[in-house]
């Protein structure tokens, strides 16, 4: 059954995974594009020093004359993370809730499959869809460095795709959890999204503001971007993050499992 369910949810998902991983491959493309021209340009690096010191550690500019370190300050300090997270949220809020208020759910559970397996399964689809988008990025960013000479390498480019992975985990989960939890797909998604921009503004500011700094590890985005998560390497923190998406699904499930369920 829990074959059955899983790839049932990932069949009905195939479409817009292929689409998620077009975009991303789009992305890579269109920014490694500009890297000859911009690799070119005479007197990067003192232009580079001209920026605010605050905004060379934000976005990691000091690094931006390398290919790695390029793909780092325009792919991997934002739209990547963006990327991933909106399919995260969505998705995990559309898991439990969605089925919920399309009147889905009730039919799933008068089957074999109990409240728990369904959450087990659901979880289990997220990260699939995840890692995924992450093995695309992987090869879109070896590809591109390789036709536009970035020099980017493998172990690279594999921890930038971990740290992707890693920073939508949680708030995927998170959605997941507060969905299983209401049934209500917006709060879901509000609630994720709201502590995404939180754990964003606080890793910014601690980059920023020095009286916050000390708070900045306890960002989620701290633990994904701090150091360039390209070539930063695979780090604790990254299983920290996996850590905490399991701990908020675990708390979904006894709530999940004692709760009317209402088709709607």
């Amino acid at each position: 059954m829990f074959a059955t369910v899983y790839l049932k949810c990932l069949r009905d998902q195939r479409r817009g995974l292929i689409g998620w991983g077009i975009g991303i491959v789009a992305l890579v493309l269109l920014e490694s594009a500009l890297w000859p021209s911009i690799s070119r340009i005479p007197g990067l690096k003192e232009m580079l020093d001209s920026y605010p010191e605050s905004l060379r550690e934000l976005f990691a500019i000091d690094e931006f004359t390398s290919g790695t370190g390029f793909l780092n300050t325009e792919l991997y300090s934002v739209m990547l993370p963006i990327l991933f997270l909106v399919f995260a949220i969505s998705r995990g809020a559309r898991a439990i809730a969605g089925e919920e208020e399309s009147g889905t759910l009730e039919v799933l559970l008068i089957t074999r499959v109990t409240p728990t397996r369904l959450l087990l399964e659901q979880s289990a689809v997220l990260l699939t869809g995840l890692t995924v988008l992450g093995a695309v990025l992987f090869a879109a960013v070896i590809g591109c460095s390789a036709v536009f000479g970035m020099q980017v390498g493998i172990g690279a480019a594999a921890t930038g795709s971990v740290a992707m992975i890693a920073l939508a985990a949680p708030f995927g989960g998170l959605a997941l959890a507060i969905g299983a939890a209401t049934g209500r797909r917006r709060v879901a998604l509000t609630g994720a999204s709201v502590a995404a921009v939180g754990a964003y503004v606080l890793f910014a500011a601690s980059r920023i503001v020095e009286a916050v700094r000390p708070w900045g590890p306890w960002s989620p985005f701290h633990q994904a971007l701090a150091d360039g998560p390209m070539g930063g390497g695979v780090r604790l923190g990254h299983l920290a993050l996996i850590a905490a998406a399991v701990v908020f699904l675990a708390l979904a499930v006894p709530v999940f499992t004692r709760r009317d369920i209402s088709g709607v």
